[in-house]
């Protein structure tokens, strides 16, 4: 498997990252946080709802991006640069994530612009091979 590939695996289990970290610790237990996990979520406030929002924006972008990483692999696009943007774009991922967390919201949009550019790279790349 090409690293690009294990990016795909990396980026879909991103999401858990980001909910573990809403969750992990907070006072109301594991019970109640499972039992009716929609009202938990909408309860969250400070940086337990940004890493909630996170986790959110992660599943929205994950499609694109194993599209993009497997249109690029298919048509056989360079594999350096297929694995460059599929790492950058996790590295991003992580980046806007901290940002969210951290409520820095123009650099969280600039590392997420920044992911986006990665995406359109994969298929860039995969239109000029």
């Amino acid at each position: 498997m090409t690293i690009a590939l294990w990016c795909i695996l990396v980026a879909a289990l991103l999401p858990l990252v980001f909910t573990a970290i809403a969750k992990v610790g907070h006072e109301a237990g594991i019970h109640r946080l499972n039992r009716k996990p929609r009202v938990f979520q909408a309860e969250l406030t400070g940086y337990r709802a940004r890493a909630h929002w996170a986790h959110l924006n992660s599943i929205e972008a994950f499609p694109p991006f194993a599209a993009a990483v497997l249109v690029a692999q298919f048509v056989h696009a360079s594999q350096n640069t297929v694995d460059l943007l599929a790492v950058l774009f996790i590295v991003l991922r992580l980046v806007y994530g901290a940002f969210y967390l951290a409520d820095k919201a123009p650099l969280r949009s600039l590392s997420w612009l920044l992911g986006l550019l990665c995406v359109v790279g994969l298929f860039v790349a995969a239109a000029l091979a």
